[in-house]
């Protein structure tokens, strides 16, 4: 082996210094944040790895390393949810890595159960509500299919990933058939027909076009922090559930990542995803992005602080989130949940 990437693999990464040698690692990344870049620049800083980076949609990324074949350049292959990289698990785009790093940092149940990828950030998917027209938010997934909120919701497509992992868990916990009345209930009880992102739920809120959205917290804390256009100027009157507090939990996703099967660069890969795993870098997904960390102990960022302590929901295991992907995209087809 290399003697640089032989040291790569033996020595922890936060002893690291730049190396003598140019180095590199190509990212095939869904993560389109501009908070990413001070990370990326650190981990060079760091170690002396240059990344490059490739970003696009989940699903282009996967067919592009497909198309690829073995002589894909991609390294690192990141999404902003488990259920695409899931898919890219599913389709033999990922190979197993070992790393201490990671098995220390980040907990069992936030990473895959064969070490094809592992957990970066958790991004909670909660309800939000109107302060001025809902005096009673609905306190659970569930209630938020009750007739009484009919003409009042407002959620996005049901193509997008994160609503198909939040079926996925629904399918998990309560089976398939209450899940398909479920996903009924809440297409009766649309405001309107999905449109947008996460950050237009909760425009609808401010607007009036709805009492009550789905959306992934940093979303809103984004509202909080800086100028968000329609939602920042209202943002006081958008109120916040954490669901499932007295059940199984407020349902969390993940960003991650995993090394690519066909990786030319497998040791400055595993680098760069345990440079992500660790407490600097956790802290910059906590400040920077709003997100939470995977690692124990990092603080959360002053905004995100705001939300206050929730209990997540960590028995639906994320490989469930997989397993019902199909499922959940049926029902979804079924009750007209465009």
């Amino acid at each position: 082996m290399n003697p640089i990437k032989a040291a790569l693999s033996a020595t922890a990464l936060i002893a690291l210094t730049a190396p003598a040698f140019a180095q590199e690692v190509n990212l095939y990344s869904s993560r389109h944040y501009d908070s990413d870049d001070a990370l990326y620049a650190a981990f060079t800083e760091k170690t002396g790895i240059t990344i490059n980076r490739i970003e696009a949609k989940a699903d282009e990324l996967m067919a592009r390393m497909e198309a690829e074949g073995a002589n894909s350049p991609a390294d690192v292959f990141m999404t902003v949810d488990v259920g695409r990289i899931s898919r890219a698990e599913e389709r033999g785009l990922l190979q197993p890595f070992e790393s201490a790093v990671i098995e220390a940092n980040v907990p069992a149940h936030l990473r895959d159960d064969e070490n094809l990828w592992t957990g970066l950030s958790q991004r909670a998917r909660i309800i939000f509500y109107s302060r001025g027209r809902v005096e009673n938010p609905p306190q659970t997934y569930e209630e938020l299919a009750d007739p009484k909120w009919k003409g009042q919701v407002c959620i996005r497509s049901s193509s997008n990933i994160y609503n198909q992992s939040l079926m996925a868990s629904i399918i998990e916990t309560h089976g398939e058939e209450p899940a398909r009345d479920w996903a009924a209930g809440i297409v009766a009880n649309m405001a309107r027909a999905p449109q947008g992102g996460d950050t237009d739920q909760l425009r609808g809120i401010v607007s009036g076009e709805c009492n009550v959205a789905v959306a992934n917290t940093y979303y809103y804390v984004r509202g909080l922090a800086s100028d968000v256009d329609g939602l920042t100027s209202g943002i006081d009157g958008v109120g916040f559930v954490w669901p499932n507090q007295s059940g199984r939990g407020a349902h969390v996703n993940l960003a991650a990542a995993g090394i690519a099967a066909n990786a030319p660069n497998k040791d400055e890969a595993t680098a760069l995803l345990e440079y992500l795993a660790s407490a600097e870098a956790q802290a910059q997904f906590a400040n920077a992005n709003n997100e939470y960390p995977v690692m124990a102990g990092v603080p959360i960022g002053e905004h995100v602080a705001q939300l206050g302590i929730f209990i997540p929901d960590n028995d639906t295991p994320t490989s469930s989130f997989k397993e019902h992907a199909t499922t959940a995209q049926t029902i979804f087809n079924e009750v007209g949940w465009d």
